[in-house]
């Protein structure tokens, strides 16, 4: 009774619940139908129209190599080729005319040239014994050619003579030259030495340092003022912070650098133990 109890619950389950045990009856009826309605088998159609379409190809083929072996035996593919032969008969024939023509006009300029040749010829020829000819043919006066030759050994001379003046005007154009270019020279040694030599001169901005915030900087300009040296000129200073209340003193001066020098400078402002810390320098331009 126990074993049968569980079988009855699944058959009673089955009963109440919905499901459609008759499908694939449904399915192979609607096949059917289908295929009535559109052919056998897809697949067959589909291998069918793929074989019609292959032999529809092959006919197209053989047809057009039929028509083509067709044109080549035919009537009218004599007259093509006879056609195109007799084009290419008379482009030949007009060719060779073109080509005698050619030839006549090559012919003349042949002659041409060989005449230009000839005639070049001939004048190259000629011109050297025009050249040997031409001093002979100069009409020459007869009072030159009756010239005594006292009169010619007179002329030559005057001539060594006139080279002589000439030699001489030469020496005095050189000594003139020479005078007035030591003149020039010395004028400008002259004037050279009373211009003012330059003096090269530099501009150093100075950063000074107290010990502390209670540090009379005041006291500490006027001590770096105090410095003079030759060559040295004080400019413009201002105060700058520095932290913690402390203020750096930072003083702008112009010196002659033969005369003074940074290490100096500082050692002169340095001696102010009381008042200064460090000297640094800040910036250095040349003037």
């Amino acid at each position: 009774m126990s074993s049968l109890r569980p079988k009855k619950m699944a058959t009673n389950f089955l009963v109440h619940e919905k499901i459609w045990f008759d499908k694939f009856k449904y399915d192979d009826a609607e096949r059917k139908f289908y295929e009535q309605m559109n052919g056998p088998v897809a697949g067959s159609s589909r291998q069918e129209n793929g074989a019609s379409v292959i032999l529809r190809d092959i006919a197209r083929a053989r047809e057009n190599i039929q028509k083509s072996l067709a044109g080549s035996s035919g009537p009218g593919a004599s007259s093509g080729p006879s056609g195109d032969h007799s084009e290419l008969v008379t482009r030949i024939a007009s060719l060779e005319v073109e080509n005698q023509s050619l030839r006549g006009v090559v012919q003349d300029l042949q002659q041409a040239i060989a005449k230009l040749e000839a005639r070049l010829n001939v004048l190259e020829k000629s011109s050297p014994a025009h050249r040997a000819t031409a001093p002979q043919t100069q009409h020459v006066s007869p009072m030159r050619q009756a010239e005594p030759p006292t009169r010619k050994a007179a002329a030559a001379e005057d001539d060594e003579d006139d080279d002589i003046d000439l030699f001489g005007s030469d020496e005095e154009d050189d000594k003139e030259a020479v005078r007035l270019r030591e003149e020039r020279l010395r004028q400008y040694a002259e004037k050279k030495a009373k211009k003012p030599a330059l003096v090269a001169k530099s501009s150093i901005l100075l950063d000074v340092k107290p010990w502390d915030d209670e540090t009379d900087m005041a006291q500490l300009e006027a001590c770096v003022r105090s410095v003079q040296l030759d060559g040295l000129t004080w400019g413009g200073s201002k105060l700058v912070p520095v932290g913690y209340g402390i203020r750096k003193l930072q003083i702008q001066c112009v010196v002659e650098d033969d005369k003074v020098g940074t290490d100096l400078l500082e050692e002169e402002i340095t001696k102010f133990e009381e008042h200064v810390q460090s000297v640094d320098i800040a910036a250095f331009n040349k003037i």
